[in-house]
């Protein structure tokens, strides 16, 4: 993923594409709670039929279309294509499911794991070398999950769900050697036949609530398209014109906007469990961010001396 350069500072236009991507994302909980009465699989077929159009209108104004012709004449390259869609959707459907039965407080969860499990797939897949910040937060983690577990007598599978489908989908999605907006758009393309039959078969059936439910339901189905579609593209423009380590901060925004409607607004109960793995979960998520920040100013600081030497010279 291209970006701003190792020691250019962040861009005001990226850091406000940056905020509004995850600003989104904080309030979509809001939004699928008003499709609570619509099944899940539905919610994420209509969330693919409509994102299509707005994806390819965005690639035709950048004039990047052919690289998506390309891709569809390569099939190793729709074989990896075809797993991150199958991942970006298993993740939306848990998402979706957990938002409308009452379980925001596990999705928050979830997504705050999220970058650590990034980094545990790191060290393990990768080989990447962690160091003591790192694997005390990720220690963390994993012991807010264990207190979870223990006092629901049960794994807590939303929040598990959504990190592992997330973390796969973001690690395999580097091995696609296309830009976001075309590899979004390749997605959402690969998954359209089976959504378009997914709405005409339950259409037939009766049970589906496109123009036959409530114009209300209606029109948030419609909206789908836009509420998917826009925070990645702000997201991949956002990426490209901040620091790393800036957006590693800024993806903090989105799950706590998702904790806070779930106690706000949808009245989860916390629990004990949940107001001792929290608290972990933050403090994890805090030695992560630290470690990163110290990483970045390290690099940023050889590189000036490098630069420095290279011009005495």
């Amino acid at each position: 993923m291209s970006g701003t350069g190792p020691d250019q500072v962040d861009s005001p236009r990226g850091l406000a594409f940056a905020v509004a991507a995850y600003g989104l994302w904080g309030f979509l909980p809001i939004y699928m709670k008003a499709l609570a009465e619509v099944p899940p699989a539905e919610v994420i077929a209509h969330r693919v039929l409509w994102s299509l159009p707005i994806a390819a209108a965005v690639l035709l104004w950048q004039r990047r279309s052919a690289d998506v012709v390309a891709a569809l004449r390569q099939p190793r390259l729709l074989a990896m294509a075809a797993l991150t869609a199958a991942l970006i959707s298993v993740n939306w459907l848990i998402y979706v499911w957990a938002i409308a039965n009452g379980q925001a407080l596990d999705a928050a969860l979830g997504y705050y794991i999220n970058p650590l499990f990034s980094i545990f797939l790191g060290a393990t897949l990768l080989k990447e070398r962690l160091g003591a910040a790192q694997i005390a937060a990720i220690a963390l983690a994993a012991l807010a999950v264990v207190v979870l577990a223990l006092q629901a007598g049960r794994v807590p599978l939303v929040a598990i769900g959504l990190t592992l489908s997330w973390g796969f989908y973001a690690y395999c999605k580097r091995s696609l050697p296309l830009g976001p907006n075309q590899g979004f758009t390749l997605e959402v393309m690969l998954l359209t036949p089976v959504a378009l039959a997914f709405v005409i078969w339950t259409g037939l059936e009766g049970r589906g609530h496109f123009l036959s439910g409530t114009p209300a339901q209606t029109l948030l189905l419609l909206g789908c398209g836009p509420i998917t579609a826009i925070p990645l593209l702000f997201y991949a423009n956002g990426a490209k014109l901040v620091r790393l380590s800036t957006m590693g901060i800024l993806q903090y925004i989105a799950p706590t906007m998702i904790f806070l409607c779930a106690v706000l607004l949808f009245d989860e109960p916390m629990g004990t469990a949940r107001m001792i793995a929290f608290p972990m979960i933050w403090m994890a998520l805090v030695l992560y961010s630290a470690s990163m920040i110290r990483a970045a100013r390290a690099g940023r600081r050889l590189r000036r001396a490098a630069q420095a030497t290279h011009r005495a010279q």
